[in-house]
C-alpha cells in the first residue's frame, strides 16, 4: 500500500480581490444611503416626511414661510400682495420651491399654496426634512 503523503501549501501571498470587492460594494451603499440637505439662508425648521424625491433644482425660485408667519421671496421678506406680483412675473414652467416652517400656521402655507394655484403654477416642491 502506497502512502498518501499531504502537502502543505504556503501562503507567500495574501488575495486582496475580495477584500477590495467588499469594499466597494461598503462604498456603494454609503453613497447612496448619504443624504445632503441643501439649507436656505433663512432659519426654516422642516417638517418631516417619509418618502421625498430629489429633483434638479437649477432655474428655481424660493418662497419661505418662516416660525412667525413672515413670508419671504428669494430671502427678501415680503407681502402676500408682493409675492403675487413676484410670482405673475416668474414663467409657469419654473420651479418653485417652498419652504415652510414645521411651527409656521397652516393658514399662511394655504395663503402661500392659493397664490400658486391662482397663477397657474405646477412645478412646485415642497421641501422636508427625510
Amino acid at each position: 500500500m502506497a502512502k498518501c503523503k499531504k502537502s502543505k501549501k504556503r501562503f507567500d501571498e495574501i488575495n486582496v480581490i475580495p477584500f477590495i470587492d467588499i469594499m466597494l460594494v461598503l462604498l456603494v451603499m454609503v453613497l447612496t444611503t448619504a443624504t445632503f440637505i441643501k439649507q436656505g439662508v433663512i432659519p426654516v425648521n422642516l417638517p418631516q416626511a417619509k418618502t421625498s424625491d430629489e429633483e434638479d433644482t437649477k432655474k428655481e425660485v424660493t418662497v419661505y414661510v418662516n416660525a412667525e408667519g413672515k413670508t419671504f421671496f428669494e430671502k427678501e421678506p415680503v407681502s402676500l400682495e408682493v409675492l403675487e406680483q413676484k410670482l405673475a412675473a416668474v414663467e409657469k414652467t419654473q420651479t418653485v420651491i417652498l419652504r415652510s416652517d414645521k411651527e409656521s400656521k397652516f393658514q399662511d402655507f394655504v395663503s402661500v399654496m392659493d397664490i400658486l394655484k391662482k397663477l397657474g403654477h405646477e412645478q412646485l416642491y415642497i421641501v422636508t426634512k427625510k
